[in-house]
């Protein structure tokens, strides 16, 4: 008998190459989105004043830019906030150099002398210095999870499959940031927190996928990679499923009813959830296998008098065609 039995006997490997096929076509469309549109970086990176206002009735937009131009400013963004009542003007950081309290009062001067009964609701101002290390931080907060994540997988495991999980992080990561760029998604600190919480979600699918594949190599030394791999997925999709949709539950919550200021946190989670469920089934196991993972790569030494592990035949259904 089987140590752990399958709940399922989905050939995933056997898709292994339209996936990987998918896989490429999907990142090379989000790598050239982040070339041609960028990212939409909020005030966190940027720097800038940020002011909302809420009306007494809902305002035209065209209205509202209007008056901002003929007060004489030129380059600022105007967008409903939460409700269509609510309006937020974002001023880059060298409109003007009144400070950010002296800016919004113009700013609400302006509004209300073509809409009387405008509310401050709140000011938010960031300077470009600022902006400029926050972005670099970040940047380096991603390189060193990475890093640690190489790290810690060649400990535990082995470089091969170090080096899939970072690929499959790498893909995760790329994919989100892409579709942010796609849809020209805010990216502020609270995208870049979502970022590290994917990365930590998807290592951990991985982490699992790897720790019964190697348990697999150990136990069931007639079967191939690609067949133990297979194997593994099954074992390991009722509670990757589960994990994933009950995630999702509370993430897609967060995204209706947690307001706008976690909006772009939550859609980049739920991104970011999806898309690493995806790659711990078909990009990890499957860098690892192409880079010539091996039985003998995690069989322990065998000491004389030992009894051997079991050596029976895998079942039919995850043996590759």
């Amino acid at each position: 008998m089987d140590i752990i039995k399958a709940n399922t006997s989905i050939n995933f490997m056997g898709q292994r190459k339209l996936a990987m096929a998918i896989s490429i076509v999907v990142f090379a469309i989000c790598i050239g989105s982040l070339f041609v549109r960028g990212i939409n970086f909020g005030l966190d990176f940027t720097g800038g004043t940020l002011i909302e206002v809420a009306y007494p009735a809902a305002p035209e937009l065209s209205d509202v830019r209007q008056a901002l131009t003929d007060e004489g400013f030129d380059d600022f963004v105007v967008q409903t906030f939460g409700s269509p009542r609510e309006i937020i003007v974002r001023m880059p950081a060298d409109q003007a150099d009144e400070s950010g309290a002296e800016l919004s009062e113009q700013v609400l001067s302006a509004l209300s002398a073509q809409e009387p009964g405008i509310d401050l609701r709140r000011v938010e101002f960031v300077g470009p210095q600022v902006g400029q290390e926050l972005a670099e931080q970040g940047g380096l907060a991603m390189i060193y999870a990475l890093i640690g994540v190489l790290l810690y997988v060649s400990f535990r495991f082995q470089w091969r499959f170090a080096v899939g999980a970072v690929a499959a992080l790498v893909h995760d990561i790329v994919l989100v940031v892409g579709i942010l760029s796609i849809l020209q998604i805010n990216f502020d600190l609270t995208v870049v927190a979502a970022l590290l919480a994917v990365v930590g979600y998807s290592l951990n699918d991985t982490i699992v996928l790897y720790d019964r594949l190697r348990e697999n190599f150990i136990v069931k030394r007639k079967g191939t990679p690609v067949e133990l791999c297979n194997l593994s997925i099954n074992q390991m999709l009722g509670r990757t499923l589960m994990t994933s949709l009950t995630t999702l539950l509370v993430l897609i919550a967060l995204f209706y009813f947690g307001g706008e200021i976690i909006h772009a946190f939550a859609f980049t989670l739920i991104i970011g959830v999806v898309v690493g469920t995806y790659s711990s089934i078909y990009v990890a196991g499957n860098a690892a296998i192409m880079l010539g993972v091996s039985k003998q790569d995690l069989m322990p030494v065998e000491k004389e008098g030992e009894d051997q592990p079991d050596t029976e035949v895998l079942p039919e259904r995850f043996r590759s065609s």
